[in-house]
């Protein structure tokens, strides 16, 4: 368990960068999320086989696991539309509620009991999130976007705990991304008709930071978390994984300064948000505690 916590918790660190380099990447959303699956699957590709990592399933088989890619496909293109409309910081303090929805969406698909100390927890994060959508009305969009991107992510966490019993990290993973990719390329004719963007190969400075996405940010942390998965319940990873929010904000912070663009009710929701985490980092330790007694 201490070492999952441990994988857990890098890979937090390392999800910290993805929304600065969706900053740094002038490509619109969809060919951003559509770039970062490329040099995936093909980097995974590569890897897995090398390793004899990667085993072969049936289309049955494929299936869940393709359509669990498809809602991480979703939840990237709307997390990067929120960083486009507004700022880093924004976006990724919506991903916190990603705790709440997957308190709501576990029982409802597992058939379990609704954890109230789950939901008291998640109300605390919703209510940082009230504070902000409330005061700094010019974000609203991006945090309704943001919102939605939390959504998928709640559901893709909890469909990758059935998954993970029945295949492992690397195969899981693979398939994912693969399904998700070619979903994406089926849609993105549609998706860049509405959303226009020109077709041209990324610039040296954007091929550069999809590289870094690709390898350390989306690679080395899903495999942490798929890893992590094995150990430890799809609501406390959700919750760890608000804490990204902290560590993107302060790299925000210094690299284009956007506590220049916060009010004050930003930061009082922030500290709402980092509140829920310790407090169920600390009802984690509390029960490994008792199982070590």
């Amino acid at each position: 368990m201490k070492k999952a916590l441990i994988q857990l918790h890098l890979s937090v660190f390392l999800a910290g960068f993805t929304g600065i380099l969706g900053k740094l990447i002038t490509l619109n959303e969809g060919m951003l999320v559509w770039y970062r699956l490329l040099f995936t699957i093909i980097t995974l590709y590569i890897l897995f086989r090398w390793r004899g990592m990667l085993t072969k399933l049936n289309f049955k088989q494929i299936l869940p696991i393709g359509l669990t890619g498809m809602v991480v496909v979703l939840h990237w293109l709307f997390f990067y539309a929120s960083i486009k409309y507004s700022n880093v910081s924004i976006a990724v303090v919506c991903f916190a509620l990603t705790s709440l929805f997957t308190a709501l969406f576990d029982p409802l698909i597992n058939r379990g009991r609704l954890d109230k100390t789950e939901l008291l927890l998640s109300g605390i994060t919703l209510l940082g999130i009230f504070m902000i959508f409330h005061f700094d009305t010019q974000y609203r969009t991006a945090i309704i976007l943001g919102i939605i991107s939390a959504m998928f992510a709640a559901l893709f966490t909890i469909f990758n705990k059935r998954l993970i019993v029945k295949y492992d990290p690397p195969t899981i993973t693979f398939y994912e991304l693969t399904a998700g990719f070619i979903g994406l390329t089926i849609l993105l004719p549609a998706y860049l008709y509405f959303f226009p963007q020109p077709l041209a190969l990324p610039s040296t400075a954007d091929l550069s930071y999809l590289l870094i996405l690709a390898w350390a940010c989306t690679v080395g942390m899903y495999m942490l978390m798929m890893n992590a998965l094995t150990k430890i319940s799809p609501f406390t990873v959700n919750l760890s994984f608000n804490l990204e929010p902290v560590y993107s904000i302060v790299i925000a912070f210094m690299l284009f300064h956007e506590n220049k663009q916060l009010t004050y009710a930003f930061y009082i929701g922030l500290a709402c948000i980092i509140l829920s985490v310790a407090l169920q980092m600390t009802r984690v330790a509390r029960t490994l505690k008792h199982s070590h007694a």
